[in-house]
């Protein structure tokens, strides 16, 4: 298998090649690439994750495949919120937050309805996993 740092930059290098969501499969899912402020760092990291789209709404999973621990990226959002978003041909800035606990439980199931490795992930960890909204910048 290979690294995935590697896999990520191929993916995120084949994405922006061809700046189309149904060119760029991500295991069959619809991608998107995420460009965070690193906590400590302070610099740009980018990650190719699945874009999950419910009625208006652009969320992301914060499964870490289903590791009992968030991902790196979840940490860069909770320091620096505002990021950028690459979805098909669009850029654009957003400010991500996360799902309201009231909204969580519908939004939930219908990310699992979607993708229901979701599920699985969350079945295995006892960690809630983050569900993450990017919400375009005016």
């Amino acid at each position: 298998m290979p690294d995935i740092k590697d896999y990520n930059s191929q993916l995120i290098e084949k994405f922006r090649t061809t700046r189309d969501n149904t060119g760029n499969p991500l295991d069959g899912r619809p991608l998107l690439l995420l460009t965070t402020t690193g906590a400590r760092t302070g610099l740009p990291r980018t990650i190719p994750l699945t874009a999950v789209q419910t009625a208006n709404r652009l969320l992301i999973v914060a499964s870490n495949g289903g590791a009992p621990t968030d991902p790196a990226w979840y940490h860069n959002l909770l320091a620096h919120p505002d990021v950028t978003v690459e979805v098909g041909r669009e850029t654009f800035p957003a400010t991500a937050s996360l799902v309201p606990a009231s909204e969580r439980p519908n939004l939930w199931a219908k990310v699992v309805e979607l993708f229901p490795f979701y599920g699985d992930y969350q079945a295995k960890v006892d960690r809630e996993i983050p569900l993450i909204e990017l919400e375009r910048a005016a």
